[in-house]
This record gives structure tokens, C-alpha cells and sequence, in this order.
């Protein structure tokens, strides 16, 4: 299987804060890797180092059998990117936005138009084409965001909180989308806090948890090394998190006046 992604010790650090401390992974064509983790784990940190938004780290990344380098630009291009939040030109129309997002890869004008048309119809948006951005719900926005990343056919795909908004047609046909590109040899990254979309989608799951990988595998993988089922029971056990149900009990006691 051909290798997409290869991250060799890879550390990175904030001052005195230590944020990724010397982690390794692979990501091979075609599969979509559910990359998890509690906020501060260090997944956001990992995809900017990759994407070349952030430098000055330890170790190695080689993306395509490349090593990036802080100068390099081409390989960027074979890249989409959905971050969790994302600034979008209010004051453009989604023809304006998308054919701009598209030149920038490298698109002409007219082949950027037609596939953001196409696109916008078929996530049943169409009829905002035209329309400025500051009149689109968040549903719609995170429409735009997830065209804007596809426009350019990339091969390797990082998605952060991406059904954020969504309607539930709209969550299966994206689920959809996902599963044709991983078919069409596409790598995604699916980073996200909602664990049963995580574990029904992924070929394989990454768990990262204080700058280190605890867990690597496909579900069933992971399910025959811990003793809970579900990947939210999981991710509870690796990550040493248990007091949820503590915590919703007082917080619904304090809500309704009553001592716990």
C-alpha cells in the first residue's frame, strides 16, 4: 500500500510547553483515519506542522515520499483542509468565494465556476450560489468550507469537526462522499469529538493523548485491547476520564436546586 504520510519523532514545543512529544505515524492510500483526542492532546498542532501553518519542530514529516520543507508550496496543492473554525469573506457571493479558493489551487475561472455550481446543487445549496455569505446559516457555511476543500480533487483530506451544522441528510450524504473518495484512493483525517460517527466511519483510529500515541488500530483492534466497547467507552479508558457521570448528576442537582 502506498505510503501518503510518514511522521517520525515529531516533537513540538511552546516556549517551556511541550505540546507533541516524539510521535510516529503512517498513513497509507485510501484510508480514512479517525485521529481523536481531549482538547490540548495536540491533533490541531499535528495537522498545522503538516499543512506548513506551523514550524520550528523536531523529527521528520515526508508527505508523498517528500520531506516538506518551511519553503516548499507544490505539495500543498495535492492538500484539502477543513479546519473546526474557519474566517470565510462575508461580503463575497459563493460563486466569488469558491472560484477564488479554486484559482488559488490552480483552477481556470470557468472550471472552478462550473464545479462549485455542480457541487453547491448536489449539497442542496444551489439557489445561495449567488448570494453573499453573511446571509448563510452555519449549515450552509460549513457546505462552502467542505467544497472549497474538494474543489481541487486532493489526495490527502484533513477534516476537523467537519459534519459541524450539518443536517442529518446532509451528515449521510457526506458520509457518502467520504467513503467514494477513500474508494477513489483519497487519505483522509477525520478529527472529531463525536465518537460513534468516529468509530462507524474509519478504517483506522489514532488516539492522541498528551502529546503521545496511546492507541493505533482499527476498531476491532482496539475493542480486543480494552475492556470497554464502544470507542467513546474507550477513549474514556485510555485517557483516564471517568467522572462524567459524577459530574452531569451534581451539575443537574445544582440546575433544579436541589444539594447533591
Amino acid at each position: 500500500m502506498e505510503e501518503i504520510l510518514t511522521i517520525t519523532n515529531l516533537t513540538k514545543s511552546y516556549g517551556n510547553k511541550e505540546i507533541l512529544k516524539g510521535i510516529d505515524l503512517h498513513a497509507s492510500r485510501g484510508e480514512i483515519i479517525g485521529y481523536i483526542g481531549p482538547n490540548g492532546a495536540g491533533k490541531s498542532t499535528t495537522v498545522k506542522l503538516i499543512l506548513g501553518l506551523e514550524g520550528d519542530y523536531g523529527g521528520e514529516i515526508k508527505l508523498f515520499g517528500e520531506s516538506i520543507g518551511q519553503d516548499q508550496i507544490d505539495y500543498k496543492r495535492r492538500i484539502g483542509y477543513v479546519p473546526e473554525i474557519a474566517d470565510v469573506y462575508d461580503n463575497l457571493t459563493g460563486y466569488e468565494y469558491l472560484t477564488f479558493i479554486g484559482q488559488l489551487y490552480g483552477l481556470e475561472l470557468e472550471e472552478a465556476a462550473d464545479k462549485s455550481k455542480s457541487l453547491m446543487e448536489l449539497f442542496g445549496v444551489g439557489e445561495a450560489y449567488h448570494s453573499r455569505i453573511s446571509s448563510y446559516s452555519k449549515g450552509m457555511r460549513q457546505k462552502l468550507l467542505i467544497i472549497a476543500s474538494l474543489l481541487h480533487n486532493p489526495d490527502l483530506l484533513f477534516l476537523d469537526e467537519p459534519i459541524n451544522g450539518l443536517d442529518a441528510n446532509s451528515v449521510m450524504i457526506f458520509k457518502e462522499i467520504l467513503t467514494q473518495l477513500a474508494a477513489q484512493g483519497k487519505t483522509i483525517f477525520y478529527s472529531s469529538h463525536i465518537m460513534d460517527v468516529v468509530e462507524k466511519i474509519s478504517s483506522r483510529i489514532i488516539l492522541l493523548y498528551d502529546g503521545k500515541i496511546a492507541a493505533d488500530g482499527t476498531f476491532a483492534e482496539l475493542q480486543a485491547d480494552n475492556t470497554e466497547g464502544t470507542l467513546e467507552r474507550i477513549f474514556n479508558q485510555l485517557t483516564g476520564f471517568h467522572e462524567h457521570q459524577e459530574i452531569g448528576k451534581k451539575f443537574v442537582s445544582i440546575v433544579r436546586g436541589v444539594e447533591s
